[in-house]
């Protein structure tokens, strides 16, 4: 086949000859949007200078770097965000984002806050899963006296909407978690409640959406206080045997934050797996192993492929203009046995 020629560069383009060249040359008279659709367009047909107008386009791309704290690196869905992230900032439109991802390990306020000053002084925006404290909040609006966008990601920070939010309609997830207890408990009795850590707005949320459902349209099941996990699978695991203990009756247990990991080894240690309706958090390999042995009923998950694209589109948007907010819910993903 013949090789394709400027000609026909432009023609795929939908641009004229003279334009080709100036993307050719790095002229800076194209608008990034044109110099975008020609490298698409050679991509597309082959064209053989491909390489160069890549180099042009991303030369003539506004560079941002921004930074990213997620929660501790050992726990997988916090991975699988990292990773998602990073194949969003790889595909990014209109700028090349570079990535700065940390994860912390001591989530105290204090160190939250030191660490996101700290990254905001490398950082043209930052991205922050957190906790809500006094600590923290001043921080941030430190950060943003300063003119740097700031992104609460899975968990907001601000109930004002004065800060950029990508993540769920949690108080939706509530009630959606508890659709599934009223309609799959073959009877109503009693259900756990396993918090990470109530200062993390969306478990607040959920658990607001969640009595909300039941109050209005299940009053029949009794819901026990929530128990604290400290976001850790330990901790979980503990408190899990404790309530089964205690509870021999229960007919569900819902964990809206950290430590699934240990609550389902608690249920599979107590012979109780696969016996109770449990509704958790995010697919990763321990969710779906534990939906496929049953001992896991439904899980409502981030879609992250989405939840990573909107993330650095919005920061890409705020970065050109601070004056709009950039706050995005993303349809939720529900899963059973069934459908993974």
């Amino acid at each position: 086949m013949r090789r394709p020629k400027i000609p026909d560069l432009a023609e795929a383009a939908g641009v004229s000859v003279a334009t080709v060249n100036r993307v050719l040359s790095g002229a800076s008279n194209v608008r990034l949007a044109t110099r975008e659709k020609v490298q698409q367009a050679a991509e597309r047909i082959g064209f053989y200078g491909l390489g160069s107008i890549q180099a042009r386009v991303a030369a003539a791309r506004p560079h941002l770097r921004l930074g990213v704290m997620l929660l501790q690196r050992h726990r997988p869905f916090y991975q699988n965000v990292a990773n998602a992230l990073q194949s969003a900032a790889a595909e990014a439109s209109g700028a090349e984002v570079e990535l700065q991802i940390e994860f912390l390990e001591d989530l105290s306020p204090q160190n939250t806050a030191t660490r996101a000053l700290a990254l905001a002084e490398a950082c043209d925006a930052i991205c922050l899963t957190s906790a809500v404290h006094p600590v923290v909040t001043a921080a941030i609006e430190h950060i943003q006296s300063d003119g740097l966008p700031v992104f609460a990601l899975i968990s907001q920070l601000s109930a004002t909407g004065q800060m950029h939010y990508v993540g769920l309609d949690n108080w939706k997830v509530g009630r959606t978690s508890a659709w599934a207890f009223a309609n799959i408990c073959k009877v109503p009795g009693k259900i756990g409640i396993l918090m990470g850590n109530p200062r993390y707005r969306n478990q607040e949320m959920n658990e607001t959406g969640f009595r909300s459902y039941f109050r209005e349209l299940a009053p029949e099941f009794t819901l026990l206080e929530p128990i604290s996990t400290h976001e850790a699978a330990a901790v979980a695991e503990e408190v899990t045997e404790r309530l089964l203990a205690q509870y021999p009756e229960l007919v569900g247990l819902y964990v809206s934050g950290g430590g699934i990991s240990g609550a389902l080894a608690a249920l599979k240690s107590s012979g109780r797996a696969g016996q109770i309706v449990v509704v958790g958090y995010d697919l990763t390999e321990v969710t779906r192993s534990a939906l496929l042995d049953g001992s896991l009923t439904v899980v409502i998950s981030h879609p992250l492929a989405r939840l990573a694209k909107e993330v650095i589109d919005g920061v890409v948007r705020a970065s050109a203009n601070h004056g709009a907010n950039q706050t995005c819910i993303v349809p939720f993903e529900i899963y059973t046995r069934e459908n993974i």
